[in-house]
This record gives structure tokens, sequence and C-alpha cells, in this order.
């Protein structure tokens, strides 16, 4: 009875390490918006031009964390940086669907409109996994330029 027990004690111990070990692997909401932030205050002190080149040194860890990476794109939804994939710099995501069809990138823009931060759900590549997952991007408008930084769920 007791082997049993220190078994039934080692297995919990597994699943406790595990999820905790999962869970550190993700960044959180407040850290994702902190992340765009951190952009945005590194922007104003070095300009836009230096913050995108950073962006899209994939080698650069500024404004990477665990799953968590920064775009950046124009008022028209064209990606000026991508801190996760080097083929999205420069395209043109405005017609860009998610895995359900939702035009998220038009969604975002209309949220734009009426706001100039907020949260937006959809579905996407998750860079760390390469499976597509439930995620939500905090956006935050500066100046003309839209700062993005996502969680997946």
């Amino acid at each position: 009875m007791r082997k049993l027990f220190q078994i039934a004690l080692m297995c919990c111990a597994a699943v406790f390490c595990t999820s905790s070990l999962a869970a550190s692997d993700h960044g959180s909401a407040e850290e994702a918006k902190a992340l765009v932030q951190k952009v945005i205050a590194y922007m104003k002190a070095n300009g836009r031009e230096k913050t995108i080149a950073e962006i899209n040194d994939l080698q650069s860890t500024r404004f990477r964390d665990r799953d968590l990476y920064v775009t950046i794109n124009d008022m028209n939804m064209r990606n000026l940086a991508h801190g996760a994939n080097a083929k999205m710099q420069g395209k043109d995501l405005i017609d860009l669907k998610d895995a359900d069809g939702k035009p998220f990138m038009r969604e975002r823009l209309a949220l734009l409109k009426t706001r100039n931060n907020g949260w937006q759900d959809y579905k996407f590549v998750n860079p760390v996994t390469k499976q597509i997952e439930p995620k939500s991007m905090y956006f935050e408008k500066y100046e003309d330029l839209v700062i993005n930084c996502g969680i997946y769920k």
C-alpha cells in the first residue's frame, strides 16, 4: 500500500511539474500588452526605422519572449515588421483569413476605426508548436501604425 501511495504521489508531482512547465512556455495577456507598450516606448526613443529593423531581425530577442512576438502594420494592413516570420514582412495582409475563414485583418481595421487599442480573437499558426491554435491579439494604434502582440490559448 505504501508503495502504491508513493507511485501515486510521484504521478501527481509529474503532472504538476509538467503543467507548470507548459504554462511558463506561453506568454500572458499582460505580457503581450506590455510588449506592445515596450515597442512603442522604443519607437519614441529610437525612431520607426530602427524599431522595425529590430523586430524584423529574427536573431534579436528584444521584442520576443517565448511564444510572444510583435508585428507592425500600416493602416492599410501592410506588414512592416514581423518578429516570427520573415516571409510576412512587406506583405499586404488586408485579405488574410484565419483557419475558419474569418477576415481578421479587415476586422482589426474596422475595430481601429472605433478605438485605438483592444483585443481580437481568431485562429492562427503558433510558430512554436506549428499548430493552428486560438489566438487573442492585442493591438494598439501608434501614429499611423498598428503594433500587435498576441497570446496563444
